[in-house]
């Protein structure tokens, strides 16, 4: 969980986003810094968890290497005023709220065994009133927070019980770290923000306020969930934990991340957009105080509200789900590199994918294919998704965007970023410090009222050094690789079915799970004779 943001001078702030950052917030240059990575756990195929207690040690960990590194840079952590915590926006947990234990795992926000939840629900939809979505921005979808929370009440004796008992408090990792730092069983403020809450599918993006109606549909006891607030304003104050932080008082705020990174981004004004590359792949456009619904498959989303007074303004989103993991899928699934940083490496020497593309199964392998062209389509199919994005955005919003400002931790990979500017046929722009997301956090913690050791005004923000990348093929080229890779992902569709074989053909050729199963594992049999030459 990533900590972020303070004033050189007399005040400092935290924010949290997995690890901990501190900032000059003068000059927003990164001072010092602490991560640690988070265990994910796979229990069945299709499912993602976490350990919630891991992630809450883990803050605690990280603040308190990064307040040793500050002594060492000789800087009074008395001087610390804020925290702002940035966090993966649907991510569900439920504890209790007596003993302050977690009640199940953390549902990550990648998890999709609420499949078959969502198309229950989705039949209780009406064709002509798509309530849902004209409350929430968002489609019925596997990815948010309501059917993971439902999923979870339905399945889970020990949640089911506590929901009975009034002990049990739903919340996303923000609502979860902050409780637990507030003082978790001893007065520990339950409470998220509107960004946050805008991912849960039960929040209404114009009232602002949970919605009873949505509550009903998904089978969710208002009880248990947080207060909402801005992403800007002082919640709570932090409880100090063993010598961490002495005599500190920390007041909190929180952010999602994705919001985060576009302050970070200082994306402040309409049709200003910001792609993260991280886990996976979130491009982001303000749209303003108007709330713009997308025609091309997009979502609508709460960007962030900077102060209990201020107004909320709104975004369009288009993710790619698998954009860093895919990297770890490279190491520790097919061995092929044993670090992050050896898949630009193995990109850069060859220069091309050579008409090896990486969509839903891997086409194109030849015995001249090698590691290093598997990791450059890897690279590709991150870029090409993001080309996908964007073209639905210029398409919402009406005017193209005229370069993409970019952050998270892949942006270190210069062969990533020069193939997203040949792709996107744009320049990609990427600030010299690539953690935006903690500093967002920072930044709106520090602005917050009874803080205010940071100024949003567009006069006071420090200019950020960037570095561009500009396409180095021509548009012709640029054009002809992107249908290229549509073309592959059209002729990669419909390979699995739910269908039973009593309902259709009884031969073995309906069984395309089983056919898909054999296909893909000849295909990386013949890869894998290949990748060990």
């Amino acid at each position: 969980i990533r900590a972020a943001g303070f004033s050189w001078c007399c005040h400092l702030v935290f924010a949290y986003y997995e690890g901990t950052n501190v900032f000059n917030s003068k000059t927003a240059e990164l001072l010092s810094h602490h991560q640690v990575e988070i265990k994910q756990e796979f229990p069945r195929e299709g499912w993602v968890e976490q350990d919630p207690k891991e992630i809450l040690n883990s803050v605690y960990e990280c603040v308190e290497k990064t307040c040793e590194k500050l002594g060492q840079l000789n800087i009074d952590i008395s001087n610390i005023k804020a925290i702002g915590v940035s966090n993966q926006r649907e991510t569900t947990v439920v504890w209790d709220k007596l003993t302050g234990e977690p009640l199940y795992n953390a549902v990550v926000w990648l998890d999709l065994r609420t499949q078959s939840t969502v198309e229950i629900l989705s039949k209780r939809i009406p064709g002509n009133n798509n309530f849902v979505k004209s409350k929430t921005g968002l489609p019925l979808s596997t990815y948010f927070s309501a059917v993971k929370l439902r999923w979870i009440l339905d399945n889970v004796k020990k949640v089911q019980k506590a929901v009975k008992e009034n002990r049990a408090l739903f919340g996303t990792i923000d609502s979860w770290l902050i409780w637990s730092l507030t003082g978790g069983v001893n007065g520990g403020v339950h409470c998220t923000d509107v960004t946050n809450a805008s991912r849960t599918m039960l929040f209404n993006i114009h009232s602002l306020e949970w919605d009873k109606e949505l509550c009903e549909f998904f089978g969710i006891p208002m009880q248990i969930l947080p207060n909402v607030r801005s992403s800007s304003e002082i919640y709570g104050l932090m409880v100090k934990k063993k010598k961490i932080f002495l005599i500190v008082i920390l007041h909190f705020q929180c952010l999602g991340d994705q919001s985060a990174a576009l302050v970070g981004q200082m994306c402040f004004q309409d049709g200003q957009a910001k792609n993260t590359y991280g886990t996976g792949c979130f491009l982001l456009c303000n749209t303003g105080r108007k709330c713009v619904f997308s025609e091309h498959g997009l979502l609508t989303t709460v960007a962030y509200k900077l102060g209990r007074d201020k107004p909320v303004f709104y975004a369009l989103e288009g993710s790619v789900a698998i954009a860093g993991a895919v990297t770890r899928w490279l190491r520790d699934n097919l061995g092929i590199i044993k670090t992050s940083e050896e898949i630009e490496k193995l990109a850069k020497e060859v220069g091309t994918s050579y008409g090896l593309l990486k969509i839903l199964i891997i086409c194109g392998l030849t015995q001249f294919t090698n590691k290093c062209h598997i990791a450059f389509a890897a690279l590709e199919a991150v870029c090409f998704q993001t080309r996908e994005i964007l073209d639905a955005m210029n398409r919402d919003c009406g005017i193209p965007l005229s370069h993409l400002q970019v952050d998270g931790g892949m942006t270190s990979n210069k062969i990533l970023m020069q193939l997203q500017a040949d792709i996107l046929y744009i320049p990609v722009v990427k600030p010299s410090m690539p953690e935006t997301t903690a500093l967002g956090a920072a930044m709106a913690a520090g602005a917050a009222e009874g803080v205010g050791v940071w100024s949003l005004e567009p006069e006071d923000l420090s200019a950020v050094t960037m570095e561009r990348f500009e396409p180095q093929i021509n548009a012709e080229e640029s054009e002809i690789r992107y249908s290229t890779w549509k073309k592959a992902v059209m002729k990669s569709m419909g390979w699995v079915t739910t269908q039973s074989p009593e309902s259709g053909d009884p031969s073995i050729f309906c069984s395309l799970p089983l056919g898909f199963f054999i296909v893909s594992s000849m295909v990386m049999l013949i890869a894998s004779r290949y990748i060990s030459g």
